[in-house]
Formats: C-alpha cells, sequence, structure tokens
C-alpha cells in the first residue's frame, strides 16, 4: 500500500505557523465493513475520507486536500481497481473537496448539497478549479443504490456549515459523519458558513438515534468511532454551551468566560492545534450573542 501524504498547511485558511509541525503526515487505511474503507489521517489535522468498493461502482465520500491527489487515487485504484464513479462532498470545506477537480478532470460526477455547490460556484479554488463545483445537487436527500447497497446521503441543517451531509450505509450499519463529528476533539462549528452550535447538536442527536451499539461511523476527524463515542461527544458539546449561556446570562462578557475558563475539565481530552479550549469557549460565546468579544 502506497503511503498518503497529506498536506494541511492551507487547512480552512490557517496560518502555517499555526500548524508548521503537522505539515504532511502519514495517513492508513482501515477496513470498516465489508468494501468500506477509511482512509484517514494521523491527526485531527488530517480529515478522513471514506471508500465503497464493489463489482458494480466505486463511491468515494469527501477526498482530501489537493496534494494528496495523485497518492489517493492510486491507493483508491489498488482497494477498488479503478477511479470512483461518484463523489459526495459532506460539505464545502478545502481538506474535503480539495481533490474535487482532480477526480471531475478524470469523469467522476460530483454530488453535493445545493448550499455547498453554491459556496464553491462563488469561490471554486478550494475544490481545485471550476471544475471542481459539484455537478448533481440535493436538497433534503439522495440515495445511491450501489453494489447491493443503499447509501442514504441526508442533509443536516445549520450544524457543521449550511450544506451538511452524513451517508448513511443501512445495509452496512456504518455512517460517515463527516465534520459534525470530530472524535474526542473539539468541533470547528463554522459559523461564518451557517453553522450553529443548535444545529451541529441536534445532526450528532439524529446519528444517535440511527445508530446501534454495532454502528460504525466515520468522524471527518479523528479515529473510527461507536454509538457511545458520539454520544459521549455530544454530551460535551452540549453541557459546555449550557456553562457557557449561563455565564452569558450572568451577564459576563466574553474575557471574563474566559477567565473562568468553563470548558477545564473537557481541556484534556478535546483541546487541540485547530479548536483550543479558549476558541471552543469563544464559538459558544458567538453563536449565544452574536459577539465576538
Amino acid at each position: 500500500m502506497k503511503n498518503l501524504r497529506v498536506a494541511v498547511a492551507a487547512m480552512l485558511a490557517l496560518p502555517v505557523t499555526a500548524i508548521s509541525q503537522d505539515i504532511a503526515t502519514e495517513a492508513s487505511v482501515e477496513q470498516v465493513a465489508d468494501g468500506i474503507y477509511l482512509i484517514g489521517g494521523a491527526n485531527g489535522f488530517s480529515s478522513n475520507i471514506a471508500l465503497l468498493a464493489g463489482d458494480e461502482h466505486v463511491l468515494l465520500i469527501d477526498n482530501g486536500m489537493a496534494p494528496l491527489g495523485p497518492d489517493l487515487m492510486a491507493t483508491i485504484e489498488e482497494l477498488a481497481g479503478r477511479a470512483p464513479d461518484f463523489i459526495v462532498n459532506t460539505h464545502h470545506h478545502g481538506d474535503h473537496v480539495g481533490n474535487n477537480a482532480v477526480f471531475a478532470d478524470d469523469g467522476t460526477l460530483v454530488f453535493a448539497h445545493e448550499n455547498l455547490r453554491k459556496r464553491v460556484v462563488i469561490d471554486p479554488t478550494a475544490a481545485g478549479g471550476q471544475t471542481g463545483i459539484p455537478t448533481i445537487t440535493f436538497h433534503d436527500e439522495i440515495r445511491f443504490h450501489v453494489n447491493d447497497n443503499q447509501a442514504q446521503v441526508i442533509h443536516m441543517p445549520a450544524a457543521h456549515t449550511d450544506g451538511d451531509a452524513i451517508v448513511f450505509f443501512k445495509k452496512k450499519n456504518v455512517i460517515d459523519a463527516g465534520d459534525i463529528m470530530f472524535n474526542y476533539l473539539f468541533p470547528f462549528i463554522d459559523l461564518d458558513s451557517g453553522g450553529t452550535v443548535a444545529g451541529y447538536i441536534a445532526a450528532q442527536q439524529k446519528m444517535v438515534d440511527m445508530s446501534d451499539e454495532e454502528t460504525k461511523i466515520i468522524p471527518g476527524h479523528g479515529p473510527l468511532a461507536s454509538k457511545a463515542d458520539m454520544e459521549a461527544n455530544l454530551a460535551t458539546l452540549a453541557e459546555g454551551s449550557k456553562r457557557v449561556q449561563a455565564l452569558v446570562d450572568d451577564g459576563k462578557n466574553l474575557a471574563e468566560i474566559q477567565t473562568i475558563n468553563p470548558l477545564a475539565d473537557f481541556h484534556d481530552t478535546y483541546n487541540w492545534g485547530f479548536i483550543t479550549t479558549e476558541r471552543m469557549t469563544a464559538t459558544f460565546y458567538r453563536d449565544i450573542t452574536g459577539k465576538t468579544e
């Protein structure tokens, strides 16, 4: 298996200095279920990619940062025997759609929620240029019937962004959560792209309701997860929001809340280089008040 090299310097427009130690990391391939693979990064900065391989069709969910393209294509061809027929984008960020154009130029059809396409039309750079703009969109959901499987792609409103989708492989009991799950990492909730804390919580609860004890959940970032993991991440998010809400109701501004550090007991498990405990607190505060200070 060829090593995949994931470049993350441009991830979500982060300054290079913020993640210089993570510019290139080896990725791994993990079989999640028969015919379903997780192509994942070694740390939170590297996004996860899911692959459904079979005799009829090859379906790819997300495709990583642009520099990953050639190695990703080679790995898919090794696992599936050919390039993907279809790609589903779970949202518009460049660490998930960076190779849209690479695959589309090779004949792959790209599917996405209509809000995602609108954002990529405005600025297709993150998707590799004009040919990376999704060609087929949906409003509430779309279903793929391939390889004796049903892949149900479901829009999750106002969660990580306004164009999120999850993918449920019902027969395989596998859910791809996209960035509506950062497994044991504070999540990035993109308030500037239509994301909300309430929508993120609602989407995670929906996935909990869809799951049982055997369900495997592919997060956008972090290791393969279970229903129990999703419940733990959901509980942390809900409790954190509740704590910040109580301090806002008490008249505290952001600086005062940061001094109190209401998320301190979550720090050791959930803090990471992109969404620190301080930044998660600020996200809750802005979501509640609409203010940044």
